[in-house]
């Protein structure tokens, strides 16, 4: 896959990520930027929710959008 793939392929994550978690912003996304780890924890902040929580409702979302950029590494 490419760098323009890759691109393409974070900018309709971002979408669908701002859809599942309308607090997270633009800025916010590009931080981000594919990072499972940096996702949980602005999920965590922006949702006021607890570790656990997040990881839940990440796991909840990403078998609804599979997706190999937020594999563990």
């Amino acid at each position: 896959m490419n760098q323009d793939q890759v691109e393409g392929n974070w900018l309709q994550l971002k979408g669908k990520i701002k859809e599942q978690w309308g607090k997270l912003t633009d800025d916010d996304l590009d931080v981000i930027a594919g990072k499972r780890d940096q996702l949980l924890g602005r999920i965590q902040e922006r949702h006021g929710l607890s570790k656990e929580e997040a990881e839940e409702q990440f796991k909840a979302w990403h078998e609804r959008n599979p997706t190999n950029f937020f594999e563990r590494y």
